[in-house]
């Protein structure tokens, strides 16, 4: 018979959860945009009527390798998401403004 994850789970010691939830965290930390969708229980259709558009192109958009940057934040918003973009270099990262907000201050982009 099969058992509830909550069950196993409270027979874990301390250390063990820690180590499942940081697995948990780094595995959600890479999941492409449809894995991220699923994660949120959206439909490719709840999504299209958030952002306006179809099936098709949600479909289309979680398929693509090149992505514009507008229509990556339009994607993680209409799931209730925030986008960052982050430079790493050695000694430190920086997290990078929207381009429309560089525009905004009269910056080149």
């Amino acid at each position: 018979m099969a058992r509830k994850f909550s069950e196993l789970r409270s027979k874990m010691s301390p250390e063990s959860r820690t180590r499942v939830d940081a697995r948990v965290i780094a595995a959600l930390d890479q999941l492409p945009l449809l894995e991220l969708r699923k994660a949120r229980h959206l439909s490719q259709e709840k999504l299209a009527q958030a952002l306006e558009t179809t099936q098709g192109e949600i479909s289309k958009i979680e398929h693509r390798t090149d992505l514009y940057l507008s229509t990556l934040r339009n994607y993680i918003e209409a799931m209730g998401g925030e986008l960052d973009i982050i430079a790493r270099f050695k000694d430190g990262a920086v997290r990078i403004s929207t381009f429309q907000d560089v525009n905004e201050r009269g910056l080149s982009a």
